[in-house]
């Protein structure tokens, strides 16, 4: 993924190449603590489970970073990322692998609009839409 993404070089239906990320217990452990997240299901394996997880699992601010960053590394440095809505579904546990995929859904100017999901082993983790704004240009 990589380019400068103009609001003139994107169109309805232009798919994002899919972007896979390995899921490991250190990710989520360290993406928790620098969102300052401590709730202990993101770190502490047995309390998660005491808490009726499975085992430790990502935090939302830490999806949301990672969609932003599957965007805006498709959509170039001259994005600038104006909303992104997401719902979660299936936890990421560690040892598992997210797979983020996307689709222009609406071009309005230079506005943009994507539809994105991510899916692990057990299902859809993450869904939803992101508007950026792009130059105009030639891409």
């Amino acid at each position: 993924m990589s380019g400068a993404r103009t609001a003139d070089g994107v169109s309805v239906g232009d798919e994002l190449p899919a972007l896979a990320i390995p899921l490991t217990r250190t990710m989520i452990v360290a993406t928790a603590i620098a969102s300052r997240d401590y709730q202990d299901v993101h770190h502490d394996p047995d309390l998660a489970v005491e808490r009726g997880s499975k085992d430790i699992f990502m935090n939302i601010l830490t999806t949301n970073g990672l969609v932003d960053r599957f965007v805006t590394s498709w959509a170039g440095p001259g994005a600038v990322v104006k909303r992104i809505r997401i719902r979660l579904g299936a936890p990421n546990y560690p040892g598992d692998t997210m797979t983020l995929t996307g689709s222009v859904t609406e071009v309005d100017g230079a506005l943009v609009t994507l539809a994105v999901r991510g899916e692990n082993g057990l299902g859809v983790h993450v869904h939803g839409d992101v508007v950026v704004l792009l130059p105009h240009g030639t891409a």
